[in-house]
């Protein structure tokens, strides 16, 4: 069944296409290594620098080799196989029957096409070994069942974003670094395809009137779509992958993102209720940690998220999930993230978790805190604390909001009970590398006092960022709200052995 293979006539014993090896030739000049000598002098004078000089000179330079004909040959072979592949699925969409299909599972599906493309390939008489016949039912089968050719990366669990500028470039970042991947789509209507397919599966569409979407793929990934016109060249696709399993505070200490003493401080501050606010750049892995915040709330807690893309992956069994909603295309419809805190407290919410604030939702989002939500948490891009309370100063003032400074200086003061913030270091690593408590008002200054700071020591000549997580040694403000969760003793050793 699998295509013919091309016998090339000749004495070539290697593969075909593989270009000849070429070694030093085996031929000797005239008079061989004897000849040598008798072309020397026989005296036993060393020579002078001006000979050396000459001799130097006249030795042969190495030659650089550049193969640009088993390039050519590489470059034909590759637009030989998508041509092979294009024709393929055109015959192979006239001859199966898509409305069948989808009522088999994906296993049973993948297997169906994979015989009707072996069958295309007999009949047309393709002329393919059994690798590149291969390659062919696997680049296809993931066209039309999956991200094209996206769908390795996505099975790798060791990268953490993916990017792609075009069709011709994608990226990849792992355990911190970004590097330049060999996967490439065949042009950019193929990327735009795979672009639509993903907005399309939650129900949001990309086109030149709507050239941004945010989305998200089945198992939670983040996904952010860009296009013409405001992407220059191509279609431009980020997915920012989220492990399997979800990662625990245990994992984190073992990355060396945060100390065990600090890590019991935080989940401390969350079985207590406190209102947490997480604070960091993009990738600084602000998400991951409200994932880790969240699995020291109550199982009988009823908790309402927030998101524009839904990521979160609470494992509480009372989570109601909320997204927002983009506009259609007459402009109408769409629904905020204000409006979905707004909605949150006519739902009977315990408390409220917003994914990302960015505008006048932090408002609402302080009020709920405010008036009994306690225990409330949500992420907020920003470089430090003290920022991340400027920030949400200028999100109310952008809604609208007629409050003076210091009443909205009141109102954070009073919400919120603890702000962290987390860092992606520039060797790629991610620490939390403040915690600080919002212990009021002095004046018309929210005042802040830190619990835990992390300390920048050295760097490795490979760039590696050697530092230390270290306790200011002062008692929380919160220390009464965990006597009465009865959780001081877990707070107390813990603020013992990150003072020691």
């Amino acid at each position: 069944m699998f295509g013919r293979r091309v016998e090339s006539g000749g004495s070539e014993t290697g593969p075909p296409g593989r270009p000849a090896r070429v070694g030093p030739s085996s031929r000797r000049p005239p008079g061989g290594l004897d000849g040598e000598r008798r072309d020397r002098p026989e005296t036993d004078a060393p020579a002078t620098p001006d000979q050396k000089a000459q001799e130097k000179s006249a030795a042969p330079k190495p030659a650089i080799v550049i193969d640009e004909a088993g390039e050519e040959r590489q470059r034909a072979r590759e637009n030989r196989l998508d041509e092979i592949k294009v024709s393929v699925f055109n015959s192979l969409i006239e001859a199966i029957d898509l409305g069948q299909l989808s009522t088999l599972a994906p296993d049973a599906v993948r297997e169906e096409i994979s015989d009707v493309i072996n069958e295309i390939i007999s009949m047309q008489d393709v002329l393919v070994n059994a690798q590149e016949q291969k390659q062919i039912i696997t680049d296809i089968c993931n066209d039309i069942l999956g991200l094209g050719p996206l769908e390795p990366l996505l099975a790798r669990d060791d990268i953490a974003d993916i990017m792609v500028n075009g069709a011709d470039k994608v990226y990849i970042e792992t355990s911190g670094k970004i590097e330049l991947t060999s996967i490439k789509f065949r042009d950019n209507a193929q990327l735009m395809n795979v672009c639509q397919r993903i907005v399309s599966a939650v129900g949001r569409r990309v086109d030149e009137a709507s050239p941004i979407c945010d989305a998200r793929l089945a198992d939670g990934s983040r996904v952010n779509v860009i296009v013409a016109p405001l992407a220059l060249d191509g279609p431009t696709l980020t997915i920012r992958k989220f492990r399997k399993d979800k990662l625990t505070f245990d994992e984190l200490v073992k990355f060396g993102s945060i100390t065990a003493d600090a890590a019991t401080i935080l989940e401390v501050a969350s079985a207590s209720r406190c209102n947490i606010l997480i604070s960091g750049g993009t990738g600084s892995g602000k998400t991951t940690l409200l994932n880790c915040l969240t699995n020291y709330i109550d199982p009988g807690e009823r908790v309402i998220t927030c998101e524009d893309a839904a990521e979160l992956q609470l494992k509480n069994p009372h989570v109601v999930r909320l997204e927002t909603r983009p506009p259609n295309l007459e402009g109408v419809g769409e629904i905020t993230m204000r409006d979905l805190v707004k909605n949150c407290l006519r739902m009977r919410p315990e408390r409220i978790i917003v994914g990302e604030v960015r505008g006048p939702e932090a408002f609402d989002l302080l009020q709920a805190m405010n008036t009994g939500h306690d225990g409330s948490m949500g992420t907020v891009h920003a470089n430090n604390p003290r920022e991340a309370i400027s920030r949400l100063e200028n999100m109310i003032a952008m809604g609208g909001f007629a409050l003076p400074a210091k009443a909205t200086r009141e109102q954070i003061s009073s919400a919120i009970t603890i702000i962290v913030q987390a860092s992606r270091l520039r060797d790629g690593s991610r620490k939390i590398v403040d915690i600080s408590e919002v212990m009021g008002m002095e004046g018309d200054v929210v005042t802040l006092q830190q619990l835990m700071v992390f300390e920048f020591l050295d760097e490795t000549p490979e760039g590696k960022i050697i530092g230390r997580h270290r306790a200011t040694g002062i008692r929380p403000g919160f220390w009464d709200r965990a006597r009465y969760f009865g959780l001081e003793d877990r707070l107390a050793r813990a603020l013992e052995n990150a003072g020691g």
